[in-house]
């Protein structure tokens, strides 16, 4: 594999997180609840993935027991609760306080993998952390000015989305040890398919389905801002430290005003333009950090066999 081409999955799975907001603000118009919108995601998800692999090969299907404490983490953990969180957060606080304390989730995952991947807290890894916070704060208008407030309900809630959000790159970095990305993504589906519809009441909207431009934005958001999405970042995770990925992903809120601006003629003001700017160079400069690395590891290794080969001639040569 290319040694960018993770990075360029990781950046288009975030690319298509990022323009979920056309599909959902849609099918709010349509009727849909929020809970029945993450119930659609993930049975159209899981049962698209389950019918491909199917056709394609059963065996990818096949998991241990055991194992499914990763699906769990990933599915319900991650998936259910970020989603609950973020909603419950929106309804105590504004959108833009809850966006912004989701993006708290960069940090979380620099921590967990600091503790149980051994990443180091690299000097980049902070600035673009620090970037790229602020530049999701611009982006969504809480910079420069703050007219709102938020309650104790709302930050837990926020703060709670975020964690739960970072969890997907931690239980899915252990999942992709084991199994192919594939397989991760459809069991994620699954086991949050399972958790959330029976509470979703998704049964006393069947009237919504009878229209087509209800198909037309559930398949949108089902095909490439989840099940699409998921594979793309998935996949780059498994090449990828998950605090870098992490970081690169904050792309999604950027595309989302960028969405919001051509799609539904918002208007982007100057703090906004610089957020945007402020995003993609914490992007680029973590990138940068992780091309270096390779390249030190690749110059490491080289220096390594250099002094292995050296050894052994001497040896031969005693």
């Amino acid at each position: 594999m290319h040694p960018k081409l993770p990075l360029f999955l990781v950046g288009a799975g975030a690319f298509l997180w990022g323009i979920i907001g056309i599909f959902v603000t849609n099918l709010y118009a349509i009727g849909f609840t929020p809970l029945q919108v993450v119930a659609i995601r993930a049975l159209f998800a899981s049962i698209s993935l389950v019918l491909y692999i199917v056709v394609k090969d059963r065996n990818l299907l096949k998991i241990n027991i055991s194992d499914s404490k990763y699906f769990i983490g990933t599915g319900i953990i991650s998936f259910v609760l970020f989603n609950w969180c973020l909603f419950r957060a929106m309804e105590v606080t504004s959108i833009s306080i809850s966006v912004i304390l989701l993006y708290t989730a960069p940090a979380f995952v620099a921590i967990f993998s600091r503790i149980l991947f051994k990443e180091w807290f690299t000097t980049r890894k902070v600035i673009a952390l620090i970037a790229t916070f602020i530049g999701c704060a611009f982006v969504i208008g809480v910079l420069p000015s703050f007219h709102g407030s938020i309650s104790f309900h709302g930050l837990l809630f926020g703060l709670g989305s975020g964690l739960f959000y970072a969890l997907y790159s931690i239980f899915g970095k252990y999942a992709l040890r084991k199994y192919n990305t594939i397989t991760v993504t459809v069991y994620t589906f699954i086991f949050a398919a399972i958790a959330v519809t029976p509470f979703s009441g998704l049964w006393s909207a069947a009237s919504l389905f009878s229209s087509l431009n209800a198909w037309l934005n559930i398949i949108g958001l089902g095909l490439f801002s989840t099940l699409l999405a998921f594979l793309l970042y998935t996949k780059g995770l498994t090449k990828i430290e998950s605090s870098r990925a992490s970081i690169m992903a904050t792309i999604e809120p950027v595309v989302a005003s960028i969405m919001s601006f051509l799609v539904f003629s918002e208007t982007l003001h100057l703090w906004q333009y610089i957020g945007i700017l402020m995003v993609i160079a914490a992007v680029v400069f973590v990138q940068e950090s992780g091309r270096k690395e390779i390249v030190h590891k690749k110059e490491s290794s080289l220096g390594n066999n250099e002094a292995r080969n050296n050894s052994i001639t001497r040896f031969k040569q005693n």
